[in-house]
């Protein structure tokens, strides 16, 4: 079957959210642009990684260019997306391997997301776009200030669980906690 590439040339929207209840949680990166809208699913640790990354590519782009990259610093307020995921949420693949790049002659943050590769081929390495097999893959490429918008949205996202325990750091679960550090033996 033919790959599916959907892809995103300064969508309206990209923001990593989430559906469920903190430990119960299924993350997702989604794109919209007019009535397209473009879901897939994450483990919440490629969405805190992914976001750090895209941090760490725009501050070294900013250093690289001595400020004259059109890359804002911080997240500029007026494109803070707090809004919830637009509906229907219909996950098109789960995220298996990502790439990032900076395009220079357009200025934009480029996001790759490769769906899973599948029993029957263990290929874990970013198939091009251009090739017309391979896994699906969801390609947006995103302004300086949308990319910082992303990450502070996706590191709010990420940090919005259930908070961690005092003691052995592991998840707090709102019907209890059996902690391993709480053994029974007290100082």
């Amino acid at each position: 079957m033919p790959r599916q590439v959907f892809e995103y040339d300064q969508p309206e929207r990209f923001v990593a959210g989430t559906v469920g209840e903190p430990g119960a949680r299924t993350f997702f990166l989604q794109a919209v642009d007019g009535a397209r809208v473009t879901s897939v699913a994450l483990e919440k640790q490629q969405v805190s990684v992914l976001a750090e990354r895209v941090d760490e590519l725009l501050d070294e782009v900013l250093r690289r260019s001595g400020g004259t990259a059109a890359v804002p610093a911080v997240a500029p307020a007026e494109v803070e997306d707090t809004a919830p995921l637009s509906a229907p949420i219909l996950e098109e693949f789960r995220v298996g391997t990502m790439a990032l790049e900076w395009d220079e002659e357009s200025d934009r943050v480029v996001i790759t997301a490769q769906a899973q590769a599948t029993e029957e081929s263990d290929e874990d390495d970013l198939v091009p776009a251009e090739e017309g097999e391979g896994p699906d893959l969801l390609r947006v490429r995103l302004t300086g200030s949308a990319a910082r918008a992303f990450v502070r949205r996706a590191l709010s996202v990420v940090q919005a669980g259930r908070p961690p325990c005092p003691f052995c750091a592991l998840p707090l679960d709102p019907e209890g906690h059996v902690c391993p550090r709480a053994n029974g033996y007290r100082r």
